[in-house]
């Protein structure tokens, strides 16, 4: 499956803090905390789901990766989504794994499968 998603009973407000607090303990950054629904109403649409998008990373696996391949810098950051959807509130990524995928290289993909069971980790521990 392309992405992890969960839903939780926190609000999006709550489940930012939460994963960001979780990420932290990884050494994940948040490099961008973007709320995309002010943005969008700012440009003038009618977009009103509470949707924020992260963008994170841990420096030292960028520097694997990119060390590697540098077009697995066309994935980073990392991004997770927290939004709300009929009532629930859903935290998400894309699968890092099912990303680096598309390079082909194994050396990458290893290291993908280390930096999702992080990302997921932080995620279940926001929940």
């Amino acid at each position: 499956m392309f992405n992890y998603t969960v839903e939780t009973s926190k609000s999006r407000d709550e489940a930012v803090q939460a994963l960001e607090e979780n990420l932290k303990s990884e050494k994940f950054g948040v490099l961008w905390n973007f709320d995309l629904t002010a943005k969008l109403k700012e440009k003038g649409t009618d977009f009103d789901t509470p949707f924020t998008v992260l963008e994170v990373c841990n420096p030292e696996e960028a520097n694997k990766v990119l060390s590697e391949d540098l077009m697995v810098g066309y994935f980073l950051p990392c991004k997770i989504v927290v939004y709300e959807e009929k009532g629930t509130t859903k935290i998400g990524m894309p699968r890092p794994t099912a990303l680096t995928d598309m390079v082909q290289n194994d050396s990458i993909k290893n290291i993908a499968v280390e930096i999702e069971k992080r990302l997921i980790g932080c995620i279940d521990q926001s929940v």
